[in-house]
């Protein structure tokens, strides 16, 4: 039998959190008929991954890949997700879990990004002429923030005119003073394009910071795009294929 996949999101007080993570964690199983899949929640919303493990170890289940569902290996990855597993796994004798990479970076989430530009109405022929905000939730970890800083680089070489990265906390700059930055330097138009999963309190940030610097488009959150359930399917099939075992708390085990 396949390992159950167990995708395990932050969680929100904003009800369009958990919603958007069942409308993706849904169309995984669309792509996949047959394989179980299970959602739970670090915060805020229901189950809790204790309480998610413990109903599969009831029903005979011995063997999980576990799923962060974050885009960069950040203190909830390196530290949250890893404890939280460990404790299940000793309190669950004989199950094996094994917990596949977060989901960034990835030519898939790219490629979501521009899907959601284009459905908030740019252009192909805009490109040239456009500056683009990549806009994070932000972090302290250095990490994460240099990973975010490397895919604006990368998706420069794409044919925009310029990506600039900005954060919605913890890290500078904020999505208006990029915004602002790309007018100032020329760009025709400048869009916003939100690298974050579901909607919540940072991504409102995100999109309240475009308005007031007169950003020209605000994309959606990637949220179920079908480039993100394919690579949650994607990290799925190699965590599969590596050793069962919890990774230490200060990292998370590569898939």
């Amino acid at each position: 039998m396949r390992p159950v996949l167990l995708v395990i999101a932050h969680g929100s007080r904003d009800p369009r959190h958990a919603a958007t993570v069942h409308a993706l964690t849904g169309r995984v199983r669309a792509l996949r008929p047959g394989l179980r899949v299970e959602t739970a929640f670090l915060d805020f919303n229901a189950p809790s991954v204790p309480q998610v493990l413990s109903a599969l170890y009831a029903d005979g289940v011995r063997d999980v890949v576990a799923l962060p569902l974050l885009l960069t290996r950040a203190f909830h990855a390196k530290a949250d997700v890893p404890a939280v597993l460990e404790r299940s796994r000793a309190a669950l004798p004989g199950l094996s879990v094994r917990v596949a990479d977060v989901l960034g970076p990835s030519p898939l989430l790219t490629g979501a990004l521009e899907r959601r530009l284009a459905e908030a109405g740019l252009r192909p022929a805009d490109r040239p002429t456009t500056g683009v905000v990549l806009a994070s939730a932000g972090s302290s970890d250095p990490e994460a923030i240099a990973v975010i800083a490397e895919i604006a680089r990368e998706w420069r070489h794409t044919g925009w005119c310029a990506v600039r990265p900005a954060f919605a906390s913890a890290a500078l700059p904020r999505t208006e003073d990029a915004v602002r930055a790309l007018r100032a330097e020329g760009a025709r138009r400048v869009v916003v394009a939100p690298y974050v999963l579901a909607p919540g309190r940072l991504p409102d940030r995100i999109a309240a910071g475009a308005a007031a610097a007169g950003a020209d488009l605000v994309a959606e959150v990637l949220g179920a795009a079908p480039e993100v359930a394919r690579l949650l399917l994607s990290r799925y099939d190699a965590a599969s294929l590596a050793p069962a075992r919890i990774p230490a708390r200060s990292r998370v085990l590569s898939a």
